[in-house]
């Protein structure tokens, strides 16, 4: 019989498992087993305290559905998403943000120069640029999938119960024969991430806000690039400085400009912006 203690119950655990040696698995399964019960030891966790995180991924997982992921809010909370964002942005490639608990990964496609926000009020902008690899090249054909809050910092989807339809301010874009991509919206507004389940108890029990800068999401990816997943902040608003999930990167903050020479770009467009903000996506080779 193995004689176990708090010491040696942790190389006992690791030789449990009959992974493949040297394999990516057995390093992260490892690493997570010794840093797990590293923190048990240094901390004395007590049964009540091991219970409760129990208890609270429970209730993470219920109030979780397809279209809202409580855990995904939970590693933005704790910069986990943004940790591996900055470890996976690839050199010279726009840098990575979160991809946040209300994305689709079926919305519908949009024709260039429409107008994603329909009737609601607000401040219509118009989103523009290019498209390029890591060498200023255009890639046509791109695929731009946005989405986004409105005016009010409400998600469509989660306003289901109220008529709106979860596809709104949602799209998927194909960039033109020179790496553009161009449309209208509403300007959005800073809202709070969902506090009404167990995150936003987390968040209370630590005197922490729960309020995200304006921002726009894309996802954006073309043949033999890698994909990104970021966000586009704007300059000189709200939270910009202290966004509850740190989604925050300098390169990822646009201006806004008044709605000026507009047929000197050459879109068509949907409905006239009253403002315009610029950013040119960057994409580096697979691999």
């Amino acid at each position: 019989m193995r004689d176990i203690n708090q010491f040696t119950v942790t190389q006992a655990v690791k030789d449990s498992f009959k992974t493949e040696p040297g394999s990516r698995f057995e390093q992260l399964l490892q690493g997570l087993i010794d840093h797990l019960h590293d923190f048990t030891r240094e901390h004395n966790l007590t049964h009540e305290e091991w219970m409760g995180v129990l208890n609270f991924l429970y209730d993470c997982g219920q109030i979780s559905t397809p279209e809202r992921h409580e855990f995904i809010l939970l590693s933005d909370v704790l910069g986990f998403s943004a940790l591996v964002d900055m470890i996976n942005t690839k050199g010279g490639a726009t840098e990575g943000s979160n991809l946040g608990p209300f994305y689709l990964d079926n919305a519908p496609r949009k024709a260039l120069g429409c107008n994603l926000a329909d009737d609601r009020e607000g401040v219509t902008v118009l989103v523009h640029g290019k498209v390029t690899d890591s060498l200023h090249n255009p890639l046509p054909g791109a695929i731009i999938d946005t989405w986004q809050a409105d005016s009010a910092g409400t998600y469509p989807i989660q306003e289901q119960e109220q008529g709106q339809d979860k596809y709104d301010l949602r799209g998927i874009f194909e960039a033109d024969d020179h790496g553009r991509y161009y449309y209208t919206t509403v300007l959005p507004k800073p809202y709070t991430v969902p506090y009404d389940g167990p995150v936003g108890d987390l968040l209370r029990a630590g005197n922490r806000h729960a309020w995200r800068a304006a921002h726009l999401h894309f996802m954006v990816r073309a043949p033999r690039m890698a994909s990104i997943t970021t966000e586009l902040f704007f300059e000189n608003t709200e939270y910009i400085d202290n966004d509850a999930v740190f989604g925050v990167r300098r390169s990822l903050i646009t201006k806004l400009q008044p709605a000026k020479n507009l047929d000197a770009l050459g879109y068509a467009l949907e409905k006239k912006p009253d403002a315009v903000c610029e950013f040119n996506f960057v994409l580096a080779p697979e691999g």
